[in-house]
């Protein structure tokens, strides 16, 4: 398999729980992609993620992410996979109560990270990536939307991930914070992570064209334009 492939997906049918949302689903992404979802709500997008992430089974088919098999997973698994993964949503899921270095420490030791230097050294350098360096004793309701969804990219950031899903990271944002986002995402894909970004937000695609997959009439169309 070529090892620059980080996401593929063979002939995958996709249930949700017993409805079929999606069948024959051919993808696959490479390391340093940016690409982006788009379909109506209702049309498989979220559940085409969550059989990334591995919260959802693949009916038949084959599928691989970040040097999983899909078929082969089990729950001991999950976080293992998911450690590969970085994941954005709309909503920031950040924990108001505390500051941005506890919610990234939060993240760290929940998935492993022990030695204290590290994780600061770790914290520090994702922050510079989303430019907040300066921001790190911050409370998170002290910042911006931006602002947030930039710790929020961060935080996906911490273990070196293969890929991040991005799911809406634009929902609740401005449209020029928008582009400030999607640029971020670009510019962190251009490093080698591939990118998966959910999106309803048109103008944005076309600002910033790239590869774009939908999900329509329970397919998966590659390579569409707009």
């Amino acid at each position: 398999m070529d090892q620059n492939v980080v996401i593929t997906l063979k002939n995958v049918d996709i249930y949700q729980p017993k409805h079929l949302v999606l069948s024959n689903v051919n993808l696959q992404i490479q390391s340093g992609e940016f690409v982006y979802l788009i379909g109506q709500t209702g049309s498989g997008k979220s559940s085409l993620l969550k059989v990334i992430y591995g919260e959802l089974p693949i009916g038949a088919g084959e599928g691989m992410v970040a040097g999983f098999d899909l078929k082969k997973l089990n729950e001991r698994d999950i976080p293992f996979l998911r450690r590969k993964l970085g994941i954005v949503f709309q909503d920031f899921h950040l924990l108001t109560d505390r500051t941005i270095e506890k919610n990234l420490e939060f993240v760290m030791r929940a998935t492993g990270w022990e030695d204290k230097k590290l994780m600061n050294d770790r914290m520090l350098d994702v922050l510079e990536k989303v430019g907040l360096r300066s921001k790190l004793k911050k409370m998170t309701h002290e910042l911006s939307g931006g602002e947030q969804q930039r710790v929020v990219i961060a935080r996906a950031l911490l273990n070196n991930p293969d890929v991040i899903l991005a799911d809406e990271p634009t929902g609740n944002l401005d449209p020029d914070t928008s582009e400030e986002i999607v640029l971020l995402l670009r510019e962190i894909s251009r490093s080698g992570t591939a990118i998966l970004m959910a999106t309803h937000d048109y103008q944005i695609i076309k600002n910033l064209p790239s590869r774009i997959i939908k999900t329509q009439t329970g397919s998966l169309l590659d390579n569409i334009s707009l």
